[in-house]
């Protein structure tokens, strides 16, 4: 991830003018053309666009419609197939309730409502915590990951709370936290000396997959990441 980081704005610091990185506008678009794939809209039927979204920064649940949004207009879609949500960050000491997971939970409601996700899917939860999830929501969870690293075995009592209300359960090796503020801005600084790097905050970060349905093989993925300046 770090290396797609400071590979996409290595590229992009070269093609743009001196001027635009010492003043920085509002909003900056860190693209690099070539290396993203619109899908064929003669071919979307064929295609399963799946994302895992990472809150990394302490903001509103607001910005996962932005990250959502993003990822369509990146992908030349009018939806996205799938969303897994990896647990928000919380307090170190503090355990994942409930409460922590509803505004996100909602939002992601709103946009099924708006048909901009088809289904969605949380990360990380155990037994308790699914069940509390699947009674309290409107639209149910369809799939809960859960990280090799802290089970070999799925554990029974969620395997059979996610049998009986068809919860498809997958697998992840993503690291606790992907993306660290000070990882982010380490690469910020040395793809772009001039900017300054500890005024900027990482927000989310989305990992995609376009995924051909008949031959269950990926043909693109990549990261989109939003990050703010300090106001």
């Amino acid at each position: 991830l770090r290396d797609c980081i400071q590979k996409t704005l290595n590229e992009w610091s070269s093609q743009i003018s001196p001027d635009l990185v010492r003043e920085f506008p509002d909003v900056l678009e860190c693209t690099v053309s070539h290396a993203v794939e619109k899908i064929n809209p003669d071919e979307r039927e064929e295609m399963k666009v799946s994302a895992k979204l990472f809150i990394v920064g302490s903001n509103s649940s607001s910005s996962m419609r932005n990250a959502v949004d993003m990822a369509c207009s990146v992908l030349g879609v009018a939806q996205l197939d799938s969303v897994i949500i990896a647990s928000p960050p919380i307090e170190d000491g503090v355990n994942l309730s409930l409460e922590h997971l509803q505004p996100y939970w909602e939002e992601l409601e709103n946009l099924v409502q708006s048909k901009k996700i088809i289904a969605i899917g949380t990360s990380d939860l155990d037994k308790t915590q699914l069940e509390q999830l699947y009674q309290w929501a409107q639209v149910k969870p369809n799939s809960n990951q859960v990280n090799l690293a802290s089970c070999c075995v799925m554990p029974p009592d969620l395997t059979a709370f996610a049998k009986q209300f068809d919860i498809q359960l997958l697998t992840h090796n993503d690291p606790k936290e992907l993306l660290s503020e000070a990882s982010f801005q380490e690469a910020l600084q040395e793809s772009i000396p001039d900017i300054q790097a500890q005024e900027w905050v990482p927000l989310w970060l989305l990992r995609y997959s376009v995924i051909v349905k008949s031959r269950g093989i990926i043909k693109s993925k990549g990261y989109i990441l939003q990050a703010k300046r300090r106001g």
